[in-house]
Formats: C-alpha cells, structure tokens, sequence
C-alpha cells in the first residue's frame, strides 16, 4: 500500500485502533489522515497521522471544507480530498474502532477474480462469508425473507474490472441495530474468495472497509443532509448505479480488520436508520430507473442526477446542492 491514503474521520484521542493503524501505515508507506471535527482534542499527537482540525480544513482552501457543518459525518469528504489533492493511487477508508490486520496493508489492484453472485436485484453479500442469518446495515428488511428463500447459487468465477471494494469486519461486523438487539454477536466472517456483483444486482456497502481507485474518486461524496447512520448506506446506492453507467463492478472480499465499536445507544441508532428502513428499497428503484448515459465521461454529471433524485424523493436535504456542488469544484482542482 505505499503511498496509498487510509482516511478517517474521529472525536477521540489517539485510541488502540487509531495507534495500530498509524504504526500500520508507517510500516506501509501510506499516509494516515484523520479528519478532526468539534468534539475533537485540542491536542492531538500521533507519530505517521496527519490530523486536521476543523480550523486547520478550512486552512486548506477546500470550498467543500467551508461549507460543510460540523458535527457531520460527511466531514470525511475533506479527507478524500486531501488524499485525491496528494495524488493518492489509491483511498481506504476506516473508522476509528476498526483495527487492520496485516493483510489490510497488502497492494491492491482494481482487478478482482472471484465468484459472480447471482443476477438477482438484492445479493446478501454476507451470506457469501457466514452461515449464519446476518445481514448488513442497509438491507431492505423487506427482502430478507426473499433472499434466504433464493439460496445462494453464485454464478461461476469471473475477472472484473472493481475500483471500489468492499472489505468486511469480523466481531462487531456492519449490521443494523434491530440485528444488534436481536441476534447474538460477535461474528466472524469466513475467509472465502471474493464476491463480485453484476450489474442490475444491489448490496449496501460501508465506509468502514472500503478501497476506491482513482476512477471511482467522485463516488467516494458522502451526503450530509440525511441521517447519519445512512450516510455511506445510501452513497452506496448512487455508486452502485453509477459503477454499472462505466461497465464497472462492487467486489466484497474477506475480512482484513475487526472492529471494538465504540459506545452506541441502540435506540438511538434505530431511530437514525427508520429513514432507510423504509427507504432503502425505494431509493434503489428509484435510481435503476434514472436514464443516465454511459461511459466515465458522464460520472460527475450522472453523480448530479442521482442526488437530485434523492432530494426529489424528500430523503436528502435541497442543501445539499451547493455542497456537492463544492465537492465537484475541488475535485476539478485537485
């Protein structure tokens, strides 16, 4: 991973997870680059990160930096764009309860070989990795009984072209919080080939894990006018029906980090994630049914069109126009 990016956006002080993933990057050539917010230590100091207050982002000249509020989740958007400006090969993206193993540190390449799940509309992708009834955050609960009754017939192995992957997380992986109250954890995933999904089929993926190739960089915009705890969910949707616009796949592979979460209220949790329970579903219908034309040269502009069908739908906030607007400046100018 030399001279890769890992970008993570935290309130703590240099906890175990964020020290083991400086001293990793160290080790790997990468840049560490911790995105601060305004519950973040006066004082933050951890040898091989480049923390960056709130001050400090707004220092940078990113338009996105200036006009992002603060307590956001999104605010990890000026990471990627540090990373992008640095000329980054490559960004994984983690978060600050996640501890990498040490395949987490091997070279990446966008050319994935693995089984080709079947070409259904929702593929539980972590179903491919497990035995066990888990399904990830983001996962229509209304297909759940349809997706177990489908089996899982992969559909033979494949090379495709992935500039976004997908890595799991054994212990604490990326559930939603009825899972959390209802099936015991932790789990650990099983070490199976990676998972590539065709065109046409849906899985949510998260920011917890998660490789971007220089191709998919404008796909990496986190909205801010939503709920938290849909956030990445729903980026996942517009990057998935923009991967299929340029004859590109999402891949899952295994596990290369496990996580300690954080403190969570599970109440709290299920009420950020009502939006999407009710949602998610929809907003995947919805932007199967954009017409978008095809090729790498219409992202941004395809990018633009999906976010305005998720405010069309009353799901993102009108706000967020200027800030993706913002997004697409920097990244012009990066």
């Amino acid at each position: 991973m030399k001279n890769a990016a890992v970008v993570v956006t935290s309130i703590s002080a240099p906890n175990f997870p964020l020290k083991e993933i400086a001293s990793g990057a160290r080790a790997a050539g990468s840049r560490f680059i911790v995105i601060g917010d305004g519950k973040s230590p006066a004082s933050f100091e951890l040898d091989g990160t480049e923390f960056y207050s709130v001050n400090a982002q707004i220092e940078t000249g990113l338009g996105f930096a200036r006009l992002c509020p603060t307590a956001k989740y999104s605010r990890k958007n000026i990471g990627y764009l540090l990373a992008i400006r640095g000329g980054a090969p490559f960004i994984v993206e983690t978060d600050d309860d996640n501890i990498p193993r040490a395949d987490f540190w091997s070279a990446r390449d966008r050319s994935v070989t693995g089984r080709v799940a079947p070409t259904v509309k929702w593929v539980n992708a972590y179903r491919f990795f497990s035995e066990t009834s888990i399904y990830p955050r983001g996962f229509p609960l209304e297909e759940l009984t349809r997706e177990r009754e489908a089996g899982l017939p992969c559909t033979g192995t494949a090379t495709a072209t992935c500039p976004i992957q997908q890595g799991l997380a054994d212990a604490n992986p990326d559930v939603d919080a009825i899972y959390r109250m209802l099936f015991p954890l932790p789990v650990d995933f099983d070490p199976n080939e990676p998972l590539l999904l065709p065109a046409g089929a849906w899985c949510p993926f998260n920011s917890q894990n998660t490789t971007f190739f220089p191709e998919a960089f404008p796909l990496l915009y986190l909205p801010t006018y939503c709920s938290f705890r849909m956030t990445d969910i729903w980026r996942s949707f517009v990057a998935q029906r923009l991967l299929w616009t340029c004859d590109w796949q999402l891949s899952f592979h295994r596990a290369t980090v496990y996580q300690e979460r954080n403190d969570h209220n599970l109440l709290r949790d299920f009420a950020d994630e009502v939006s999407g329970y009710l949602n998610n579903a929809r907003i995947a219908t919805t932007l199967a049914a954009l017409d978008l034309p095809h090729g790498p040269e219409h992202l941004t502009a395809n990018l633009v069109a999906c976010y305005e069908a998720l405010i069309g739908l009353g799901l993102v906030g009108a706000e967020e126009r200027p800030l993706l607007q913002a997004w697409l400046s920097d990244l012009e100018c990066a």
